[in-house]
């Protein structure tokens, strides 16, 4: 089956935009640490987690009657640290640092093999353990494309996690398709594509630029035109190989 490109909302949230426009800037660097298999698991574990809870809770809201639904045990844990707007976060850090430290990450979601959401944070505003659960619920309930995910449906979800390097700046001819993920903006207006949307696509560099342009509500060429051109890369894992690719 045909998988949707995994790009961002345009809007996720109110919250997620004032958080990432409230950080400090930060200095450019590439991705440099790989995760291993278990602490990929372990964040994939905290995005389900967060979801399920998160699907519950909204549930018991609607019906004012808990669920015998699997979900309930699986979210007990996310549940009793307490909820905010988007969702629950874990209880405590994993004992791995390296999932402890800020870093911007996007949270795609997929339903029967089509796309069923994405939201992320481009800049590392939050620890990462956090911004995967954040992000996974905005994923799930706050991505403006989509109707709310279901209770029913959020077991079924499949997940793929992108863990992004900092923002730096490019020249546009040296970006690198397939290694590279844009962000560009001119004035209020930004926009941002993940790497594997341009494989997924089979764009060259021009048209990677031209539709990270289109992303931002930009002329195709606002690129050539004094757009700010910045880049990134990206760790992608998922469950099921679910968008496994190594972007960075």
């Amino acid at each position: 089956m045909s998988r949707s490109s995994p790009t961002p909302s345009a809007s996720p949230s109110e919250n997620l935009a004032a958080r990432e426009e409230a950080r400090a800037a930060t200095p450019s660097s590439e991705l440099e640490s790989g995760f291993s298999p278990e602490q990929r698991q372990v964040l994939l574990g905290i995005a389900h987690q967060a979801i399920l809870s998160a699907a519950e809770e909204r549930d018991l809201h609607h019906t004012g009657h808990p669920s015998t639904s699997p979900s309930a045990s699986l979210g007990a844990s996310a549940r009793r640290a307490g909820s905010g707007s988007l969702g629950t976060v874990p209880p405590e850090a994993p004992a791995s640092a390296l999932l402890s430290e800020p870093r911007g990450v996007f949270t795609t979601l997929y339903l029967d093999g089509e796309l069923r959401g994405c939201v992320g944070y481009v800049a590392p505003v939050v620890p990462l353990y956090r911004a995967v659960a954040e992000t996974a619920c905005a994923a799930a309930f706050e991505d403006s494309r989509f109707r709310p995910v279901t209770k029913e449906e959020a077991p079924r979800l499949r997940v793929s996690l992108s863990v992004l390097s900092r923002l730096f700046p490019i020249p546009p001819d040296a970006v690198e398709v397939g290694r590279h993920g844009l962000v560009i903006s001119l004035g209020a207006r930004r926009g941002l594509l993940l790497p594997q949307v341009a494989v997924e696509h089979n764009w060259d560099r021009e048209t990677f630029l031209e539709q990270t342009c289109r992303k931002a509500g930009l002329p195709l060429d606002a690129w050539r035109k004094g757009a700010t051109i910045e880049a990134f890369t990206a760790e992608v894992f998922g469950d099921d190989h679910v968008g496994t690719e190594a972007l960075s």
